[in-house]
């Protein structure tokens, strides 16, 4: 399976709100970089992070592009974050269902066909700029 492939299968599950499918997609160890925070390792901590998004914020990922380099060991995704504001997030505005939309951008590492590092990057921001 191409590094491509994986990466298919991951925003799949994404955008269908299936976690369990994008943590088959994760190796055990999987270092998680979120924008503005820190290092989360392994899949339990890929998880809870994903529940806490999930209370927070609605997103549907469109207009994804998928490069892959050589040797399928790296590869990375760019999109558009298309979502709501479900409930506030601490330290950020208080939530109060607003829509946002903004481009972002993530780089994986892979082994075989499991992704084992995550690095997402979008505008903070603009992002709080949307939702103020």
């Amino acid at each position: 399976m191409s590094a491509t492939d994986v990466l298919r299968r991951y925003y799949d599950a994404f955008n269908a709100g299936d976690t369990d499918g994008m943590l088959e997609c994760l190796s055990d160890d999987v270092a998680h970089h979120v924008n503005e925070g820190n290092i989360r390792v392994g899949k339990e901590k890929f998880a809870e992070f994903n529940a806490h998004m999930t209370r927070c914020y609605k997103e549907n990922l469109t207009d994804i592009v998928l490069f892959e380099a050589e040797g399928g060991t790296r590869a990375a995704a760019e999109f558009t974050v298309n979502g709501t504001y479900l409930q506030t997030d601490e330290g950020l505005p208080e939530a109060k269902g607003q829509t946002y939309r903004l481009p972002a951008g993530t780089f994986f590492s892979l082994e075989g066909d499991k992704i084992t590092r995550v690095v997402t990057y979008y505008n903070l921001s603009d992002w709080i700029r949307q939702v103020q």
